[in-house]
């Protein structure tokens, strides 16, 4: 791409970032969304001040909350499943620079968090990472590699801590309207 249209894209993305920002109605950001090319469920929210790096390349499943300031680096793949809890100011890569690499290329790995997770506050996942089904990672933990279902993981880097119970049946309902 060159640089005139990828400053275009920018300008856009920007845009597209500070109007969602600005909807007040989960149903209208989630038409957003499907617009970007993305997939929320009817029954899922993300909320306010969330940022994205990107168009499409999100899915979320059923009865998933996405809490304002957390960013979403979709140019690869994020998918999220259902009944997923991810607190405020979590941050999930996708992309990063080829150090190695001469030209320092973007190389991009996709990104799944399964079914039941919890995702504390401030938690940063990074590129090529499954959270699998049922795990929990404390605040602030840094996720470079996948963590096991139904696991406790914690820490810089995040690291198993214990197990967690398997017999998982609640359903998350947090689509509260709030200013920020």
């Amino acid at each position: 791409m060159n640089r005139c249209k990828l400053q275009i894209f920018f300008i856009v993305l920007e845009l597209f970032n500070r109007i969602y920002t600005m909807v007040p109605s989960f149903a209208f950001r989630r038409l957003m969304i499907a617009a970007s090319g993305s997939s929320i469920a009817s029954s899922s929210c993300i909320h306010r001040g969330v940022r994205f790096f990107g168009f499409g390349r999100v899915k979320v499943g059923e009865h998933t909350t996405i809490n304002r300031g957390c960013y979403l680096d979709n140019r690869g793949s994020i998918t999220i499943g259902n009944n997923v809890s991810i607190a405020h100011d979590c941050k999930i890569y996708t992309a990063g620079h080829d150090y190695n690499d001469p030209s320092f290329s973007i190389v991009t790995r996709d990104v799944v968090v399964e079914d039941y997770v919890c995702l504390f506050a401030n938690v940063l996942v990074m590129p090529g990472v499954t959270i699998g089904k049922g795990a929990v990672v404390f605040p602030g933990s840094v996720v470079t590699k996948s963590v096991e279902p139904f696991t406790v993981a914690g820490g810089n880097p995040a690291a198993f801590i214990k197990k967690r119970s398997r017999k998982l049946s609640y359903t998350i309902d947090y689509c509260y309207h709030c200013a920020l």
